[in-house]
C-alpha cells in the first residue's frame, strides 16, 4: 500500500488520461471524470465505475441529460499498489476499462481482452 493525497492522485489520473490514445477519448460524449475516495459501500475492491448509459444504448440521447460519470476510486488503488509505477498502471487499466463500458463493451469481453 502506498500513501498519496487526493490532489496528487488526481494529477496521476489526468496524466494517465492524457496518455490514452486520441481515438479512445475523442469519442467520449457528455462524460466527466471524477475521483472519489471509495465506493459508496466503503469497499476496497472496486477501482472504478462507469455511471451512465452506454453509447450502444443511447438511442435518442442528447436532449439535456446530465453527463455520464467515470469514477476512479483513490483508496482502493492505493491499497492495492506497492509503488507509483504500479499505481499508474492500475489507473491506466481502470480508465480503459471504464471507457470501454461507455462504448458498450461488457466485463466478459474486457476479461477476454485483458482489461479486467
Amino acid at each position: 500500500m502506498i500513501e498519496m493525497d487526493a490532489e496528487a492522485f488526481e494529477r496521476l489520473v489526468v496524466d494517465e488520461l492524457d496518455r490514452l490514445p486520441d481515438d479512445m477519448v475523442e469519442g467520449l460524449d457528455n462524460v466527466v471524470f471524477v475521483v472519489e475516495d471509495r465506493p459508496e459501500d466503503g469497499s476496497l475492491e472496486l477501482f472504478g465505475l462507469y455511471d451512465g448509459l452506454a453509447l450502444t444504448e443511447r438511442g435518442r440521447y442528447g436532449l439535456g441529460e446530465l453527463p455520464d460519470r467515470i469514477i476512479v476510486y483513490r483508496e482502493p488503488h492505493l491499497h492495492a499498489c506497492e509503488d507509483e509505477d504500479e499505481l499508474r498502471d492500475e489507473i491506466h487499466t481502470t480508465l480503459v476499462h471504464e471507457i470501454a463500458h461507455f462504448y458498450g463493451i461488457n466485463d466478459d469481453r474486457l476479461h477476454e481482452l485483458g482489461w479486467a
